[in-house]
């Protein structure tokens, strides 16, 4: 369960990354010739990643893991939203990316990390 939980940590932070790197690119949509579209591939991973560390987290013997569940419940409505845009600008994902939710859920997990959970 711990790889489990430290493969879908690693997917938010590197997800994360790549959101601030998309963000720089003055992009007015996503929608590519070819119809793929990595933000999205990456938000949507995110998304279900979000759903699993909390599920992992749910039966755990320690109080902050509700504090983490909730930070990735909330994390995954603003993906979510994001995901459900015609569009997905640079600016939207800027915004998303300075969202105090995903933010806290990141933290949370560099916390979790550190302390071997």
């Amino acid at each position: 369960m711990k790889n489990e939980l430290h493969d879908r940590i690693e997917e938010i932070e590197s997800g994360y990354e790549f959101l601030l790197a998309y963000a720089a690119q003055g992009r007015d949509s996503d929608r590519t010739p070819s119809g793929k579209s990595e933000v999205r591939d990456t938000l949507t991973a995110m998304h279900a990643a979000a759903g699993s560390i909390a599920a992992e987290l749910e039966s755990a013997d320690h109080d902050f893991a509700a504090v983490v569940c909730d930070d990735a419940g909330k994390s995954r409505a603003a993906l979510s939203l994001v995901l459900s845009q015609d569009a997905i600008s640079s600016e939207l994902i800027d915004n998303l990316n300075a969202s105090i939710h995903l933010r806290a859920l990141l933290t949370d997990l560099f916390l979790i990390s550190e302390t071997g959970v």
